[in-house]
Parts: C-alpha cells; sequence; structure tokens
C-alpha cells in the first residue's frame, strides 16, 4: 500500500528532525558528564558508574576534555557512557537525549568503532522479566542511534538484567543507580 511506504520516511525525517531541535534546545542546559542524575559525582556503593561491572577504562577514561553533555570535539569516544530509565520504563529520558546524541555522532563519524549497549535493571521483579526489561531499554538505545544515522553492524545489544547492579542495596537511590544502559566500546 503507497501511503504506509511514503510514511515511514516522513516518520524517520521527523524524528530526526525533532531529536536535533531537543539537542540545539537543550545543549547549553548543562548536566554532569559523569552520568550521574542529581549532579553529584559517584553515589552508591562502588562509586557510582565505574561500579557498574565495566572496566574503568571504558568509563572515566583518561582526563578526556569538556564539553557539553559528554559531547568530544575532537573525536573521542563521549566521556559519559550510561542513561538510566525509570521504574519498569524503556522509554528514554529527555536529559540523556544529548548524551545519545554525542554517541550516534561519533559512531557515525567513526564507521569502524562498535558498541556493545548494556541494559540493566534493578533486583525487583522476576529474573525472566529483568532479562527483557534491560534489552528493552538497550533496543530503545539502538532505535533512537539507528534514527540518528548509525549502522546496525555497529550496534549490539545485550542485557544482564539485575545480574551486574552498579549499586548494592534496596533503596530509591540503589535502584535508580541500576536502571540503566551502559555503552560499552
Amino acid at each position: 500500500m503507497q501511503p504506509k511506504r511514503g510514511l515511514k520516511p516522513y516518520a524517520r525525517t521527523l524524528a530526526v528532525a525533532l531529536s536535533l531541535a531537543f539537542v540545539a534546545g537543550c545543549s547549553s542546559s548543562g548536566g554532569t558528564q559523569d552520568g550521574s542524575m542529581d549532579g553529584t559525582r559517584g553515589g552508591g556503593a562502588g562509586g557510582g558508574v565505574a561500579g557498574s561491572g565495566v572496566s574503568g577504562s571504558q568509563v572515566g577514561g583518561t582526563g578526556i576534555g569538556t564539553g557539553g553533555a559528554g559531547q568530544q570535539a575532537d573525536g573521542r569516544i563521549p566521556q559519559q557512557r550510561t542513561i538510566y530509565f525509570e521504574f519498569d520504563s524503556d522509554r528514554i529520558r529527555s536529559e540523556f537525549e544529548s548524551v545519545l546524541a554525542s554517541h550516534a555522532r561519533y559512531l557515525r563519524e567513526n564507521g569502524g568503532a562498535r558498541v556493545v549497549l548494556q541494559g540493566h535493571t534493578d533486583e525487583r521483579g522476576t529474573r525472566e522479566y529483568n532479562m527483557a526489561l534491560g534489552e528493552r531499554r538497550a533496543r530503545s538505545v539502538e532505535r533512537f542511534l539507528s534514527v540518528q544515522g548509525v549502522s546496525p553492524s555497529q550496534m549490539e545489544v545485550v542485557s544482564y538484567g539485575e545480574e551486574r547492579p552498579a549499586a548494592r542495596g534496596q533503596n530509591e537511590e540503589a535502584h535508580a543507580q541500576n536502571r540503566r544502559v551502559v555503552f560499552a566500546y
């Protein structure tokens, strides 16, 4: 059917335009480069993101220069490599769209680069449910990057569910740090 065929490119163009408009509007809104949600670095057991089960070389890096929302002007991998999700949700939060846009830009400009999108959840729910939720979160990020022009061959999705917590504990602060997708280059 002809209308469906014409709608898909329109929807993709609209999604890209909205994403770019959002990034442009929010590029000076600040935020933290280490992925913390509350403006404080670290937090929780294990020092925050570095305790996420991802090696230290994948997180903090080597004193990478500054740039808004984890953006790198010199072609290096964006510094912020973790985004967070609401409870029981795979919807990308608006404050992390600029982070995703910087990763998309890096991947587009470096066609040989590959990233593993690691989906994580907090401990609530069954193991099976959390594995599926972690995958949905990582797929949500994959879709966002695809709309931004990143090649599917550059991305791999893995779900760890609740198996690799960034923070130990049964409180909301620990749960919030565990609901995440980590970019592993």
